[in-house]
């Protein structure tokens, strides 16, 4: 298994830590005026979703994790576990609560996902960055009103609520950035 120098340490890398798959999220190099340089590391533990700061010496190396992002493509839920297809081996996986997240609010039929495995097994679902989605509830529109004239909660397919323009009508389809859960324009 490869090793990790803190000089290697970026954005998205997966290392294992306490016996858990861990991604950095945020990589921060701090060298004070006095004293040994050392890295600053906001890290996301993939089995349990939680979040922490470690700081790393100079020099210092950690283990890499033995995970693989696969694209897949979402089939359905069963309400219990999201199922996920590869398109190429027609291999599938079933994704538990804990590993799909808030991924499930932007996940529609069909829609091509990536699926971290570990062991074979998802620990972590990342939907596309912009999904396509249909308003299945919202006030009704107001003609005249711009973008920038305000906002109203929108019910989407998926069941994630979002805040739109007030002219946007039941039944259309919006871009959404997932990243943020904002709208970004009809589709």
């Amino acid at each position: 298994m490869a090793n990790y120098s803190t000089n290697q340490f970026k954005n998205g890398l997966k290392v294992m830590l306490d016996g858990d798959p861990c991604s950095m999220v945020d990589v921060e190099f701090v060298k004070p005026g006095k004293g040994q340089a050392f890295t600053r590391v906001k890290m996301k533990n993939l089995m349990s979703g939680r979040t922490w700061e470690r700081t790393f010496k100079s020099g210092e190396s950690v283990e890499g994790a033995d995970v693989m992002d696969t694209d897949m493509e979402y089939l359905y839920s069963d309400g219990e576990m999201w199922h996920f297809m590869d398109p190429k081996s027609y291999e599938q996986v079933a994704a538990d609560k804990t590993a799909i997240g808030d991924a499930h609010l932007w996940l529609k039929e069909q829609d091509a996902c990536q699926v971290t495995l570990f062991n074979g097994n998802p620990i972590s679902v990342t939907p596309p960055n912009f999904v396509e989605l249909e308003v299945v509830e919202t006030d009704p529109g107001l003609k005249g009103d711009t973008a920038q004239g305000g906002s109203k909660p929108a019910t989407l397919q998926s069941g994630a609520v979002v805040r739109v323009p007030l002219f946007i009508e039941r039944g259309e389809m919006l871009k959404i950035d997932t990243r943020t859960g904002e709208y970004v324009s009809r589709a």
